[in-house]
This record gives structure tokens, C-alpha cells and sequence, in this order.
């Protein structure tokens, strides 16, 4: 075996390349079991980011991409009729179709008067209807043009499943409804709601048969109906998000444990957990960033713990007796959907991985870290140090480090394979992916340390990953960078703006300025600052002082801002007034923006645009030579 070459960091050849990352690339995203069927769909960037409905490995209903747009980020766009169908949003203009396991499909919802006037999501089938919830933007666009302002309308609605009748308004004047759920006989109908300002992972309320059942004591979310009848729900009152049954007012517990079993509900319809057709309960319980699969006997005995391969679990549904249905990951495997035997631990794969298998030599094994920070406190991460096969850096010298800011801001670093990290690794460069305070998986308290420290306690996290492992020799403390997405963009904004420890940064649809986005933002997060940083405008003087927008003398750093021209979230003009700043103080700055994506790039032409001008931005302000043929981005100085 020869020697392996001796390169510098940063300039290993990588198979990891950002075109094969997206090449034939179709990651499963929702599935179900129904009838012997299984159904689900997949996001295809090389179609566009079409997400694509298939039964039993067979494209249905080409023409469409099957997606919501309720409270913007949508899920739950499809869900089963019990019998031989879906009901399927199409994304062209937000209706809602019936579509057969022949690929026949026809309307049930009206067509509305403009694209996306009326948004469906997150139902289920009762009888030969369904009932779901409804976003009505009709009264809210007839207000704009009238120049007046007024929210969208969400409900909750009863459909017929022919499309015959109108829509029947089953719930309505909360802000917001979730979790719309008919008990198994279809007489009973439990659902999820609350208001401004909080958001679904602050304070909720659960309604059963049209009256509030348990209110005022935190997140109560993922109602659920056994077979036998007992309604089931997932709630923080204790600490974590565990598993409760509903009686009466009261909840008793199921099952619990120093664990996560729900995710924040960004995106409806994402469960964590199923009650098989023998009232077996499965659970994917999150500690820290490790995912775990439980069985919970119906008599009451203990739990079990499933001996399973995988360190992620979602989209976990029943899929017949004994057995749930599941999309799955670990360090070294993407995605896959698969069928799980509750009773032996045996599964089949439904959905492999799409793209080829990369070699395992050039994977980077993910290192949990928990590290100390600001005000006494600890914070957490997984570290993926360098990985090649065959090259090694010159003796001495330390990696660069990439720091990682997820979004949310309560979202988490995952232990499952990741091969936007693993393209950094493969070249010699350094990723930590920070849990910081506010992030899932550690508890309510750990979750709620951001309220009222956005921009403060997030920042710091990352500042001290990256200094922990500059002390641990992990990494080059002159060539530190850091990029984050969404939430993760404001993080690295701040980052760059409060602090002088980073070389570079990179900012997808990050936040500039709180207060345009304060004012300037969809619905579903119109009040979420309120605990985040303060009320607006009475806390005008906190938002002024988090919002890097306002600090542009004290940015040095160069920095990479990437943005999607749809985006609603976070708008455009949010990037190009960080960019502006940069230009005019002549910080290196380099500026791409996506026509026609909206928050987050899902066209694989863009998708592997934004990741090659990235790297090549780096290697330019950093100063090292690329192993790759990619195009230089242009960098204005």
C-alpha cells in the first residue's frame, strides 16, 4: 500500500464532489403504510425540488410536486383515505386532490381564486371525508390591496371526499390549529391549538369533542388514538417531551424518560411516535443528538428498547401488527425508509438511499462534545474531525474548523450521515455542528435558555465550540469559519459582528435586522421574537442592539451571503443590506442569489451552486489550493 500523499488541509481530493451530493439524489420524506401499500414521497433535486408522490415504488401523479405551504413551511401535505388512495396537495396552486393507487387524481377542493388561496395540511381520513387543516388567504389578500393588514385565517375543515360539498368549518378562532385527529370509530375528534404569541412548543391546548381538555401547563402536541380508543398525546410538562394518555383532564404517564420524544413543529405532520394495531406503542426518543427506538407493551410492563442500527427516527407510523414504518439514518447511512418488526427487530428496506454509496474511508465519524460557555453553562456538539484515506496534512499543521449554527433556532445537530459535512471532512477540513443553548434534545430548560438571548447565548455557544477545540488541538484557531442557514445565518451574522474570532463566514437567508423582520415576516413566527428578544416596538433599544445590520464598522471578517429570491421568511432585502454594508466598508463579500427559491434551495443546480462557492470562497480568503475543478466565485472587494 503506498504512503498517502501529503497535502494541506483544505486540499484533499474528494469522491464527496457537490454534484454527485445531488445526482440521482431523492431523499425519502413522508411515509405510510396503508393496506399492504406502502406509499411516500421523495424530494428530487434534480427535478427542480419536485417532491414526488410513489406507492410501492411507483411514480404517481407525475406532473405534480406534493407539498403544502401552511405557516410557509408546510408538511403533512398528503395522508391516506383508509382504503386504496391519498388525499394530495399539489404545490402548482395548493389544492387538494384525491389520488388513487392507479395514479388516477381529481380535485376535492375548490380551485381557489388566485394560486395558493386556500392551503391544506396535516389530515386525516373520517369515513368517506377527511378533515384537516385549512389556511384561508383570501380576506388577507383583499385587506393588502386594500392597503390595510390582516392575517390569514387558519382552521380547522371537513372535506368530502368527492369534492361534492364546501368545505365544512369544523374549528375556527384560534391563530393557529395542528393535529387534527378522529378517534378510530370517527365519533370523537381531538386537535391542537394556541395563539399569538406563542408558538407550539411554548404553551398549547388540547381540544377533544370541541372542548379544551388540558391547557396551561406547556407544549401538549401529537395527539393520538389507539385502537382501543385511548387518546394519546406527547407533552413537556415535566421536563421532556414524553408520552402521556389522556383521561379526562388529567395525563398519565406512559412513558418516561430523560428524552425527546418530539420534534419542534416547524413542519406539520412529522410523528414520533405509533400505536400499532395491538396497542404497542413505538417511541423515538432524542438524547442529545443519539435517536433511540422504544416499545411500550400494552399491559404496562416496562419499555423496551429496540437493538437497532440507526441513530434517527422519523415519520414513524404503524405499519400493520406488530410493526411500524419509519425513515431512518445513521453516521454512515442516509436516509432509508424502512419496516420495522416491533417483535424481533427485523426490518426491510422500503426506500433505499438514491445515490451511490460513498466509501466508508473517506467518512468522518461524528464525536459528541459537550464543552463549557457563557454565564457558568455548558452546551454541546458533535465533532467530525478530517478524514481521508489516502492524504495527510504536513506534520504541525492544524485543520481549518467550520463552525456549524443550525436553525430553528431550536432545531439539532443529528447524528446520521450528512454528506453536506462529509464534503468538508473529506478535504481536510474540520466541522463542529453546534447544539447551543435553546437547540432539542436536552430537555424543556436547555430548549428554553435562547428565550429572551437570541443573538446572545446562541453566539456565544459557537464562539466557544470553536475555542474548545482550538484547547483540545482539534483545529487552527487563525483559521476559524462559521455557517449557518435560517436562524443559523443570524447566528453566524452576529458572530462575525460581536466577535473577532472568526476568519470567514458564510450566511444562508440569514437575519440582518430583527426589526424589519419583527415587521416584515409570515404569520407563523409574527410573534415569535416576543420570547426570543423582547416585544416590539417597546423593545426597540434590545433589537437595535442585536441586529448585526446596525454594527456594519465592527464586521472584519469577509463573508459569503447566499439567498433565494422567494423567500418569505426571511426576505431578500434582509440580504442586500448586509451585502450593501460589507461593499461599502470594502470587506471581501461575495453575494448569490436564487431566483424563484424560497427558504432553503431544493433545485439541485442551485443547490450544488451555493456548496462550490462556499468552498471556493473559503480557499480564496483562507488562502489554500482546491483538489476540484469548480468555478471561482467572484469576490467583491
Amino acid at each position: 500500500m503506498s504512503e498517502p500523499a501529503t497535502l494541506p488541509y483544505g486540499s484533499w481530493p474528494s469522491p464527496i464532489s457537490a454534484r454527485s451530493m445531488v445526482a440521482g439524489a431523492a431523499l425519502p420524506v413522508s411515509l405510510w403504510h396503508q393496506r399492504g401499500r406502502m406509499w411516500w414521497t421523495e424530494s428530487r433535486p434534480a427535478e427542480s425540488g419536485r417532491s414526488a408522490l410513489v406507492c410501492d415504488g411507483v411514480d404517481l401523479w407525475s406532473s405534480a410536486s406534493v407539498r403544502t405551504r401552511v405557516h410557509s413551511y408546510g408538511g403533512g401535505a398528503w395522508w391516506p383515505d383508509g382504503a386504496d388512495g391519498v388525499y394530495a396537495c399539489d404545490d402548482a396552486d395548493g389544492r387538494l386532490w384525491y389520488v388513487s393507487a392507479d395514479g388516477a387524481a381529481r380535485p376535492v377542493t375548490p380551485e381557489p381564486a388566485f394560486a395558493h388561496g386556500w392551503r391544506y395540511a396535516d389530515g386525516r381520513a373520517l369515513g368517506d371525508a377527511a378533515v384537516c387543516v385549512r389556511e384561508d388567504h383570501h380576506a388577507a389578500r383583499a385587506a393588502q390591496q386594500e392597503g390595510r393588514t390582516l392575517e390569514e385565517a387558519n382552521q380547522i375543515v371537513r372535506l368530502s371526499g368527492d369534492g361534492s360539498a364546501e368545505p365544512e368549518v369544523v374549528a375556527t378562532g384560534a391563530d393557529f390549529y395542528g393535529w387534527p385527529r378522529p378517534s378510530p370509530d370517527g365519533q370523537r375528534l381531538a386537535w391542537v391549538q394556541w395563539n399569538h404569541p406563542n408558538m407550539p412548543w411554548d404553551q398549547t391546548e388540547l381540544w377533544v369533542d370541541g372542548q379544551c381538555a388540558v391547557a396551561g401547563i406547556g407544549s401538549v402536541v401529537e395527539p393520538q388514538w389507539g385502537p382501543d380508543g385511548r387518546l394519546y398525546v406527547v407533552s413537556d410538562h415535566n421536563g421532556w417531551w414524553n408520552l402521556y394518555c389522556v383521561e379526562g383532564t388529567d395525563l398519565v404517564a406512559v412513558f418516561e424518560l430523560d428524552a425527546e420524544m418530539h420534534r419542534p413543529a416547524w413542519v406539520f405532520d412529522d410523528p414520533s411516535y405509533a400505536v400499532c394495531d395491538d396497542n404497542t406503542v413505538v417511541v423515538a426518543a432524542m438524547q442529545g443528538s443519539l435517536g433511540e427506538l422504544w416499545a411500550v407493551p400494552p399491559d404496562g410492563s416496562e419499555p423496551e428498547l429496540l437493538d437497532l442500527p440507526w441513530t434517527s427516527y422519523v415519520s414513524v407510523r404503524p405499519a400493520g401488527p406488530h410493526a411500524v414504518c419509519a425513515i431512518v439514518a445513521s453516521p454512515t447511512q442516509e436516509p432509508t425508509a424502512v419496516r420495522i418488526d416491533v417483535i424481533d427487530g427485523t426490518h426491510e428496506v422500503i426506500r433505499p438511499p438514491a445515490r451511490s454509496a460513498v466509501d466508508l474511508a473517506y467518512l468522518s465519524s461524528p464525536r459528541p462534545i459537550t464543552f463549557p460557555t457563557t454565564d457558568n453553562a455548558e452546551a454541546h456538539g458533535l465533532f467530525y474531525p478530517p478524514a481521508h484515506p489516502t492524504a495527510q496534512a504536513p506534520a504541525g499543521e492544524k485543520p481549518p474548523l467550520l463552525v456549524l449554527g443550525h436553525g430553528g433556532p431550536t432545531g439539532a445537530a443529528r447524528s446520521q450521515l450528512q454528506l453536506g459535512i462529509q464534503y468538508w471532512t473529506s478535504r481536510g477540513i474540520g466541522v463542529v455542528d453546534v447544539n447551543y443553548r435553546g437547540s432539542t434534545g436536552y430537555g424543556t430548560a436547555y430548549r428554553e435558555a435562547l428565550q429572551g438571548q437570541w443573538g446572545v447565548s446562541d453566539v456565544d455557544d459557537c464562539v466557544a465550540a470553536a475555542r474548545h477545540l482550538v484547547r483540545t488541538g482539534d483545529a487552527d484557531g487563525d483559521r476559524l469559519i462559521i455557517r449557518g442557514s435560517s436562524a443559523g445565518g443570524y447566528t453566524t451574522l452576529c458572530a462575525l459582528a460581536f466577535h473577532k474570532v472568526f476568519a470567514a463566514g458564510a450566511s444562508r437567508y440569514g437575519i440582518a435586522d430583527l426589526a424589519a423582520l419583527a415587521t416584515d415576516t409570515h404569520k407563523f413566527e409574527a410573534r415569535y421574537m416576543d420570547s426570543l428578544v423582547g416585544l416590539y416596538p417597546e423593545d426597540e433599544e434590545v433589537y437595535e442592539a442585536r441586529s448585526p445590520i446596525h454594527f456594519v464598522d465592527d464586521f472584519e471578517a469577509p463573508m459569503i451571503v447566499l439567498q433565494g429570491s422567494e423567500d418569505v421568511v426571511v426576505p431578500p432585502n434582509q440580504a442586500e443590506m448586509i451585502v450593501a454594508a460589507l461593499e461599502q466598508r470594502s470587506i471581501p463579500v461575495a453575494y448569490l442569489l436564487f431566483e424563484g427559491e424560497q427558504h432553503g434551495f431544493r433545485k439541485a443546480e442551485n443547490i450544488v451552486a451555493a456548496l462550490e462557492a462556499e468552498l471556493s470562497f473559503f480557499a480564496q480568503i483562507l488562502g489554500f489550493d482546491l483538489a476540484d475543478d469548480i468555478p471561482p466565485v467572484a469576490i467583491r472587494r
